[in-house]
């Protein structure tokens, strides 16, 4: 395991993608044991999100990571889009609803009503056209752009991190950077990390059954999947 820092802003290893890799295992592995707990609540909806974001050991950062990273900051859905109204359909009904307003001139609150019914739908589908189209545009920009200079991030409720890459090269290193957002939470995670240092002398890094390996990835070995271990196997059996 390569050095491991703990700060008030977070958990944070720098190494090689092996390295980046484990110690998002470790986190997610430790909410996940504390989350057992009955007096502990760990939201699990935002532990499967961060843990479909962390970085994987067949993965590649410029690729892979960038495109997740790139589709969780995208703009959310709109109430038209929430609700699978195209903005031509909200355009079309805001042409009922004036036409509507017309017929109904002799009864002026009716026709305020239908009126007002009218902007809605074409304020609605300003907002579903706009976010579609700034979340295409976002997306291009932040995949070849924004991840040239910027770390790779993500952030909800649960976790806030961070993963950069620092050398290029033979032997590329990264810093990868969690918190966790309560305080509470975070000091047992630390605690959990802490006994994991402690009874686990080495830890196997998940890996896919059929992989291309980190070479491929990122000019790092990958590590041999063991079918007799998990993700918390010791070195040092008793």
């Amino acid at each position: 395991m390569a050095d491991f820092e703990e700060s008030v802003s977070g958990f944070k290893v720098r190494g090689d993608w092996v390295d980046a890799v484990e110690h998002g295992e470790r986190i997610v592995s430790a909410l996940r044991e504390i989350g057992e707990d009955d007096d502990v609540t760990v939201e699990s909806d935002a532990l499967e999100e961060f843990d479909e974001w962390r970085p994987k050991s067949h993965e590649r950062i410029d690729e892979d990571v960038s495109e997740k990273t790139a589709e969780k900051a995208s703009v959310e859905e709109g109430k038209g889009e929430q609700e699978g109204v195209d903005p031509d359909e909200d355009l079309q009904a805001a042409g009922e609803k004036l036409a509507e307003s017309y017929e109904n001139l002799d009864e002026p609150d009716e026709a305020v009503d239908k009126w007002g019914d009218s902007l809605d739908h074409v304020a609605r589908a300003a907002d579903s056209a706009g976010r579609k189209a700034l979340r295409a545009v976002e997306g291009a920009v932040y995949r070849n752009v924004m991840t040239q200079i910027a770390p790779y991030y993500f952030d909800n409720e649960l976790v806030s991190a961070n993963l950069k890459q620092t050398g290029r090269g033979d032997g590329p290193d990264y810093v990868f950077e969690v918190a966790i957002n309560d305080d509470d939470l975070s000091i047992r995670v630390s605690n959990k990390l802490a006994d994991f240092e402690e009874d686990h002398d080495r830890w196997h890094v998940d890996t896919e059954k059929v992989t291309e390996a980190v070479e491929a990835a990122e000019g790092v070995e990958a590590p041999e999947p063991e079918q007799t271990a998990d993700a918390k196997t010791t070195s040092n059996p008793e």
